[in-house]
């Protein structure tokens, strides 16, 4: 019988993102069941690129059998490299691999490029991590993005197994506002730059709240700037859950087009706040949830589209209550119990 989890995290100083805030999730609701759970957490960096074998050595010697004197019944794995742990029972629920050496390899979002070293090193991790996740006495993954990444490369069977976003219990519907609303870590992946260019085709009256902070905060100000639309773009770094819950509801609608993604809380978030979704044909994870013209809209990954779907929006009052509440329906659906009785128990329906 299980009754001791630990939950694996590999953690960058300074950065909380969605990730950490899906691991505490689990941790919290695995108490809640009546697990005692916990969480171990190994500082995470990726530079130079050989740093990156020296992170999956360092979890591979970790031991987690027991604990003070105490066995651990259930590891669980979540992203690279912590599924390099051993354990007899190691489950692995994956958040994603080093997507710089899969899929965005050649990428302006990777600093791996087809040279020989780079080939040399991602045949090698990517052997790696088949051996290491291959391990695992079962396999979930958050998305079914992230399934077939694992398929395709690695040769593994994973089932999608979703969970409700970090606001789930807090969030609300509220008026629809003038703004569109942009969430999320400012890093290249995100593709805010897209939405801050769309400003400049949308109706006069619209705003872009953008709610989040990363590097590339300097340059998406100074584009604005150089947009011309700085006066209807406002960034407000970081912010806290109340003040998310207070942006959500305000909203007309999300705009979320990143590239790639591997699931995208920020969809179900939208989605629980009763707010319509833009995303992009290339998304990934947001179009496991969002269908085109019936919780939110789905265009190319051009500035002109998305600015489109925001007058659309603007324009007609009935859609985006309309859009918001089919995607609510879909949202509520995603259940903690679910996950953990999947993750604990075994295989799942």
């Amino acid at each position: 019988m299980i009754k001791t989890v630990v939950v694996c995290e590999a953690h960058v100083p300074f950065v909380r993102g969605g990730a950490e805030l899906c691991v505490s999730g689990l941790i919290a609701e695995l108490r809640r069941r009546g697990l005692r759970a916990d969480r171990v957490s190994i500082p995470f960096k990726w530079y130079p690129k050989d740093a990156l074998l020296a992170q999956a050595a360092a979890w591979r010697m970790i031991d987690l059998s027991e604990s003070n004197g105490e066995p651990i019944d259930l590891v669980i794995a979540t992203k690279f490299p912590t599924y390099f742990v051993r354990h007899a029972n190691k489950v692995t629920w994956l958040f994603h691999q080093y997507r710089a050496i899969y899929e965005l390899c050649g990428t302006p979002y990777s600093e791996f490029g087809h040279s020989e070293a780079d080939v040399r090193l991602r045949d090698r991790m990517m052997q790696m991590d088949r051996d290491a996740i291959g391990e695992s006495q079962r396999i979930f993954s958050i998305a079914r993005n992230t399934s077939s990444r694992l398929a395709r490369y690695n040769g593994l069977a994973a089932e999608p197994l979703y969970h409700p976003p970090p606001l789930a219990g807090q969030l609300k519907a509220g008026p629809f506002g003038n703004y569109v609303l942009s969430v999320g870590r400012l890093e290249l992946t995100k593709r805010v730059d897209l939405i801050v260019k769309a400003m400049a085709s949308t109706p006069p009256q619209m705003n872009l709240v953008v709610a989040g902070e990363g590097p590339l905060r300097g340059r998406l100000e100074s584009l604005a700037v150089d947009t011309g639309v700085a006066d209807r773009v406002t960034f407000t770094g970081r912010v806290d859950d109340h003040q998310l819950v207070e942006l959500y509801a305000g909203a007309l609608g999300v705009v979320f087009p990143p590239f790639d993604e591997d699931y995208g809380y920020i969809t179900l978030e939208a989605f629980l706040a009763r707010k319509p979704v833009i995303t992009t044909t290339d998304a990934g994870g947001p179009l496991e949830f969002v269908q085109d013209a019936v919780n939110g809209f789905i265009t190319e990954p051009e500035p002109e589209a998305i600015a489109a779907a925001i007058a659309r929006l603007a324009a007609e009052p009935r859609v985006a209550p309309s859009l918001g509440d089919a995607g609510y329906d879909r949202a509520r659906a995603i259940t903690w119990d679910r996950v953990v009785d999947c993750l604990v128990d075994g295989p799942c329906a």
